[in-house]
């Protein structure tokens, strides 16, 4: 039985035997002694192995990197000189007495070490990618965000409720992974894109205080940040204002942090929906970087500038400025290369203004739309943007969509950048805030109807009643999301809980009365049994846990991710199945699979 992680012996257990299990993470020969650097999840220690034993010097000859091994041996102070202050174990070695090989390996394909593989690589070879110090130390962490999540929630009353994975597919704004009935001919289960709905019941049947860590699933496509399945913590409450709902999360997301980090994320700003996207261009900013927008579509309304003017004929046009203090050193070809990024957001281009000199008037000024724009217009931009000498200012002009887009993109990328870390426009550390008062719905272009922003059973603001199906544009909703260093972390809303609002809402959403007891007759059924006011939250562990360790991408945080083609290079899934388990399920292929099912081809 193992005595102690290798990863964790150290000078207290000088003089004692110890019984180690673990990995051959390196195998060095010294001129006649060997030593074996032992890797358990806890981290590695050296183990000396002498040709005074030599039944032990045979076994250690014959180790290489990846042997399963177990380890008796004494543990000893290292000679002076030698020790490694960045270990634990770093002050004393293991004076092997026994070893015993309990599996060898094959040559491995990289070594932990490498901090230079592919993706590919890394996915292919998942278990072997798991055993890299960083991946265990990432898993170790997420595993106790997990844990301090759950201890603050049972501390508040919440119970653990699961909810179940085999459901009807309902509208929720991403595609559903759809599973087949065996024994309903024709008909399919979906799998939840989240527990939405089951944890409203669970507040109609009176589970005031509910939480889960849980799956989810969302067939749609995929980036950094996303996964075909990812992993919320749900919570749902009763009884509680969206104020006094928020107050416990911020509280609850606060002690998990101090907890698992030891970082105070301190008292939480409350922005709303508007003032961010007018502030940030983004619902969800990042307040590390210290530039913001400013709307000029007033000044420039009847500009002889046309992008400028011309916006006034769009559906929400409006020309939107980004001052960038010092940035008139850059070079052209900088903001030439800005230009292009903006494009990738629909922008048409970027038209900007250096301020050389302001005392020097029209003449202090560079760019090629000065001269289309009169003194009172360049005089009252100037103003509003607050332009000092050395600075730039650049411009969006398009619908209001495109412009946020495209300058709030804009705007993380100078701010991110090394001319932003240099210059002060970044500040480092963590930022939380609060954006509230989301619009209810906003308008599907496609299907020529309103869509709901979150999801149709989000309350209106108390007022807006009334306006869900004369004037669903200026609807707001009780809304809320929490938002990290430019990530929303968690997002969730009051609920409806009166049918006759849920009426409206479906009404405002063009979802008849048949659609609606097709789809959800279940929920408006239990809300006329005395349902109680509730709302709540789902917080993204998986980016929780990538925030805290840093990491580019959730797949650095999860065991055994997916693609970006939602493909497991591990186990080659999804895979075609054999003809008699279509048969079983009623299926029939309209394509016939390909006969090489190459799920790595990139």
């Amino acid at each position: 039985m193992r005595t102690v992680y290798s990863g964790l012996v150290d000078e207290s257990l000088i003089g004692q035997t110890v019984t180690l299990f673990g990995w051959a993470h390196r195998r060095r020969d010294h001129g006649g002694v060997i030593f074996i650097d032992l890797r358990d999840r806890e981290g590695i220690v050296q183990v000396v192995c002498d040709p005074d034993r030599p039944d032990v010097f045979a076994t250690a000859d014959k180790c290489r990197n990846e042997f399963c091994l177990k380890v008796v041996g004494l543990v000893r102070a290292r000679p002076d000189g030698t020790k490694n202050d960045n270990l634990i174990s770093g002050g004393v070695e293991v004076l092997c007495q026994e070893l015993e090989i309990l599996n060898p390996s094959m040559t491995p394909p990289f070594h932990l070490d490498d901090e230079n593989l592919s993706e590919t690589t890394r996915l292919t070879y998942c278990v072997l990618d798991l055993r890299r110090p960083q991946m265990q130390k990432n898993l170790r962490l997420r595993y106790r965000t997990a844990m301090a999540f759950r201890k603050y929630l049972d501390s508040k009353g919440f119970i653990d409720i699961e909810t179940p994975m085999l459901t009807r597919s309902t509208p929720e704004g991403a595609r559903d992974y759809l599973v087949p009935s065996r024994v309903q001919d024709g008909c399919f289960y979906a799998l939840p894109q989240s527990p939405q709905l089951f944890k409203q019941l669970l507040m109609m049947a009176g589970f005031d205080r509910y939480y889960q860590i849980v799956k989810c699933f969302r067939d749609e496509d995929l980036r950094a940040d996303r996964q075909p399945e990812f992993t919320q913590v749900d919570i749902e409450t009763s009884f509680l204002s969206m104020d006094e709902i928020r107050a416990i999360m911020e509280d609850l997301v606060r002690t998990v942090f101090k907890e698992v980090l030891d970082v105070d994320l301190g008292t939480y700003p409350v922005m709303s929906y508007d003032e961010a996207m007018a502030k940030y261009g983004s619902d969800k900013p990042d307040l590390r970087v210290n530039l913001q927008l400013v709307e000029v579509t007033d000044i420039v309304a009847e500009s002889q500038f046309k992008v400028f003017s011309g916006v006034k004929s769009l559906h929400n046009g409006m020309v939107v400025a980004l001052r960038v203090p010092g940035a008139a050193s850059m070079p052209r070809s900088e903001i030439d290369a800005y230009t292009e990024y903006v494009k990738i957001y629909g922008a048409k281009g970027l038209a900007y203004i250096k301020v050389n000199e302001l005392a020097r008037g029209r003449e202090g000024l560079q760019s090629p739309i000065v001269k289309n724009l009169s003194d009172d217009e360049l005089n009252a931009i100037l103003e509003r943007t607050g332009a000092q000498d050395g600075d730039v200012i650049f411009f969006g002009a398009d619908k209001a969509k495109i412009v946020w887009d495209s300058l709030g993109a804009l705007r993380l990328k100078i701010g991110h950048s090394e001319f932003g870390k240099k210059t002060g426009l970044f500040t480092p550390g963590w930022r939380p805030l609060w954006v509230v008062n989301f619009p209810m719905f906003e308008y599907a272009e496609e299907d020529q109807r309103w869509v709901s922003c979150h999801h149709p059973f989000t309350c209106p603001v108390d007022g807006d009643e009334d306006k869900l199906v004369t004037d669903p544009e200026h609807c707001y909703a009780k809304a809320y999301d929490m938002v990290l260093n430019g990530w929303e972390i968690g997002g969730g809303s009051v609920r409806i809980h009166r049918e006759d609002v849920q009426e409206k809402v479906f009404e405002a959403l063009k979802i008849g009365p048949e659609e609606r007891r097709q789809k959800f007759g279940f929920l408006l059924d239990a809300l006329q049994f005395g349902a109680p006011p509730h709302g709540g939250i789902a917080f993204g562990l998986d980016r929780i846990a990538t925030m805290m360790c840093g990491a580019d991408s959730i797949r650095d945080v999860i065991a055994f991710p997916k693609t970006q083609r939602a493909q497991c290079l591990l186990t080659q899934a999804p895979s075609p199945v054999d003809e008699k388990q279509l048969r079983e399920l009623h299926i029939r292929l309209r394509n016939e699979p390909k006969k090489d099912h190459d799920i790595a081809g990139q």
